[in-house]
């Protein structure tokens, strides 16, 4: 079955999910934050299978979410690096994982914590904050569809 594109919608959720929205790519961006920037590495973490991780890469590195460079270290081998778009994707896995964190882990389970690297607290809440800096509940906020 051919995949619908989003391309032309006027929805940014929808477009962002028809470049990142596979959890394949988000967790190679995920791994990318982490420093990961090999082939062999991304397919040792994830335990994706070679031709689909190959398929990914080309995608992220097509929609310029990551960058193929030279290895930093002089070796023949090349590297996947994140683009600011691809670092800006952190925002979108902080989100997810304080989801996760908050609705899939029973009390008890052991999950990640994200911390910030100097002080090694745990980041925190991510908030709907308005213009004004007005804390939004998500009932108060609304899309504000084009005019056509």
């Amino acid at each position: 079955m051919k995949r619908t594109r989003m391309a032309n919608t006027t929805c940014p959720v929808a477009r962002s999910l028809d470049i990142i929205g596979d959890w394949w790519s988000l967790l190679i961006v995920r791994d990318a934050l982490r420093g990961i920037t090999r082939f062999g590495e991304f397919q040792k973490s994830l335990g994706i299978a070679k031709n689909m991780l190959t398929v990914r890469l080309k995608q992220l590195v097509d929609e310029e979410i990551l960058r193929l460079q030279p290895a930093s270290d002089g070796s023949a081998w090349q590297e996947y690096v994140l683009t600011d778009k691809g670092r800006a994707l952190q925002t979108v896995l902080v989100a997810l994982s304080q989801w996760g964190n908050d609705f899939l882990f029973d009390a008890g389970d052991t999950a990640t914590v994200l911390v910030d690297s100097t002080h090694r607290k745990p980041l925190r809440r991510l908030e709907l904050i308005a213009e004004d800096g007005r804390k939004l509940e998500p009932t108060e906020v609304q899309p504000k569809l084009p005019v056509r």
